[in-house]
């Protein structure tokens, strides 16, 4: 698949069949986050990989009650729970080098993305999921305390192979030169 492709066609998957994500489509997906690139190549990123039932609902009922990734992570092949070494990105000797704190979060955007999109090259879908109790799921993984508990990723082939692209912004209204909403695009 080439990348413009994977990026223009990947969407969030909430709908997931049967299949079961083998041990080798998880090892290439998190190849693809080992090479994302890192404040100072810290790679703060670590991947737990959750398969036991009990836990995907434990970690599933962190999630906030409103949150529609609540079933497709229940009837998901596994979860992928991200976490991030905290106190590096962005820092030297343990103190922010950023106005901009929790550096870690940018530097596990990048590698999430290119999990995401490693899933979708090899016919797997995914849905990132932010909303929900990162320090139950820190305990119920028993994530070290210099780790934070980021996301959480349920995967799995997707039963809803035909979903068309949520409408996005022109690009008029988000690309400016030389000052802030200067339109680059003529």
């Amino acid at each position: 698949m080439e990348l413009q492709e994977a990026i223009f066609k990947r969407r969030s998957i909430r709908k997931f069949t049967d299949y079961y994500v083998t041990d080798d489509e998880l090892k290439q997906i998190i190849e693809a986050a080992r090479w994302a690139p890192s404040w100072a190549n810290t790679q703060i990123w670590s991947f737990v990989i959750v398969r036991d039932k009990k836990k995907i609902e434990e970690i599933t009922d962190t999630y906030s009650k409103s949150n529609p990734a609540r079933s497709c992570s229940i009837n998901a092949s596994a979860l992928i729970i991200g976490c991030a070494k905290k106190g590096t990105a962005g820092c030297r000797n343990g103190v922010e080098l950023t106005a901009l704190k929790n550096w870690f979060m940018f530097d596990m955007g990048i590698a999430v993305q290119n999990l995401c999109l490693k899933a979708h090259d090899i016919g797997l879908g995914t849905v990132i999921v932010g909303m929900l109790d990162h320090l139950k799921i820190k305990k119920i993984l028993k994530v070290p305390d210099d780790h934070e508990t980021v996301v959480s990723i349920p995967i799995g082939r997707s039963s809803d192979t035909d979903r068309k692209a949520p409408p996005r912004k022109e690009l008029d209204q988000m690309m400016f030169i030389d000052n802030f909403g200067e339109s680059f695009v003529k």
